[in-house]
């Protein structure tokens, strides 16, 4: 049985790729979900659907008024368009950084209040681009860095505070779901050339490793992981 087992954790970003992954596998673990998403209807079996659109903060104060105690959050949500700083959409700028950045960090503040006395975890997914900046890394390439940022600074605001909480950060490589349909929109044939030339992680592999991080013991934390497709070059 899964040391999961009886407890509700907080997943954003529930109805497609490495959410929906996760949901899957948490519920089938006998785990309590709460699958935040924008279309409730696109969720598995089982999961507890929480509407929000995550661009905005005040569907997400109202999100956490709806739910009860959780013993954990999981910020999958997140959005990628290959936008350049030179000549870029601003538009597409301030989308990501409202979804990746300032709901992620909303999501984090307001879910600890939710959290038992004995504590809880929470896990980030950023992205190897949040590590170093490919060539077309644009303005996306700077949300995922944020997320590692904010995560070290929540982990140790929390260490300072003496609060039995853990924290943190799951980056990976390509990953075969619909954000990249966005990240390659009007590069279609470069996405084709890209799966063709390698074995991408799928939803799963990622969702795998968070579970890894939310079932450890509880004295030990993980703080980072890293993970590619063994055919990705960087």
């Amino acid at each position: 049985m899964s040391p999961l087992a009886g407890n509700v954790l907080l997943v954003t970003g529930a109805s497609s790729g490495i959410g929906r992954a996760l949901v899957e596998m948490l519920r089938d673990r006998g785990v309590g979900v709460y699958g935040v998403t924008r279309n409730p209807s696109a969720l598995p079996h089982g999961i507890t659907p929480v509407a929000a659109d995550l661009t905005r903060r005040e569907d997400i104060q109202q999100l956490f008024q709806q739910i009860g105690p959780i013993d954990g959050l999981v910020n999958c949500a997140g959005i990628a368009y290959l936008s350049r700083i030179i000549d870029g959409n601003p538009a597409d700028w301030e989308e990501m950084w409202r979804v990746n950045v300032m709901a992620l960090t909303l999501c984090c503040q307001l879910a600890i209040r939710h959290f038992p006395e004995n504590g809880g975890r929470i896990v980030n997914v950023s992205s190897m681009s949040g590590h170093r900046v490919p060539p077309t890394g644009g303005f996306y390439a700077p949300t995922k860095f944020a997320v590692r940022a904010i995560t070290d600074a929540l982990r140790c605001e929390i260490k300072a505070a003496g609060l039995p909480i853990q924290v943190a950060c799951v980056s990976p490589g390509f990953v075969d779901t619909p954000l990249l349909d966005h990240y390659f929109r009007g590069r279609e044939e470069v996405l084709q050339k890209t799966r063709e030339s390698m074995t991408m992680l799928t939803p799963r592999d990622v969702a795998t490793a968070i579970l890894g991080i939310l079932e450890a013991p509880p004295h030990v934390e993980i703080g980072d992981v890293l993970l590619r497709s063994a055919d990705q070059r960087m």
